[in-house]
């Protein structure tokens, strides 16, 4: 009967860690939202989102305050439009901007939020109008090289 309780235990042990591991890595997926917190829906405009991946947090001030929830294309102005969920708790001036954002050199993307000034918060549905959009890497060091590429076109020019 002893061995009984004790593999009893034993299993009961394993699908709690099972369980624990099956929670973490949801977690650091940005898979699971275990919050009931209700939201309010705001989009931005971006020319472009570089990696910037569905689920991908929004944060203001290192704070996450919300989640993109879908990224689209508009096929008239050929921009990125850029859905996310907020937070009820956080209201944002009018006036407030939005970037893509790296977490490190090579980290993931998120969106940033900046607070405006005006006394105004935006309305749910709003459309933020001032954006910057993903730094691309391979772009800065395209321009990079093509800067240097002309500046030593130009040195051997003036000999």
């Amino acid at each position: 009967m002893n061995t009984k309780s004790t593999e009893t235990l034993v299993g009961l042990f394993v699908l709690i860690g099972l369980a624990a591991l099956l929670f973490l890595a949801l977690k650091a997926a940005n898979l699971a939202s275990f919050s009931t917190e209700t939201t309010y829906v705001l989009n931005a405009r971006f020319d472009n989102i570089g990696g910037l991946k569905v689920r991908a947090p929004v944060r203001s001030a290192g704070v996450t305050v919300g989640r993109v929830t879908s990224i689209t294309l508009d096929p008239k102005t050929f921009q990125g439009v850029v859905s996310m969920d907020i937070r009820q708790g956080f209201q944002f001036p009018k006036d407030s901007s939005a970037k893509i954002l790296t977490s490190g050199l090579l980290g993931d993307q998120y969106i940033g939020l900046e607070p405006g000034a005006e006394e105004a918060n935006l309305v749910p549905g709003t459309t933020i109008t001032q954006t910057q959009s993903a730094l691309v890497l391979e772009n800065l060091i395209g321009q990079l090289l093509f800067n240097k590429a002309a500046e030593a076109g130009d040195a051997g020019a003036k000999k």
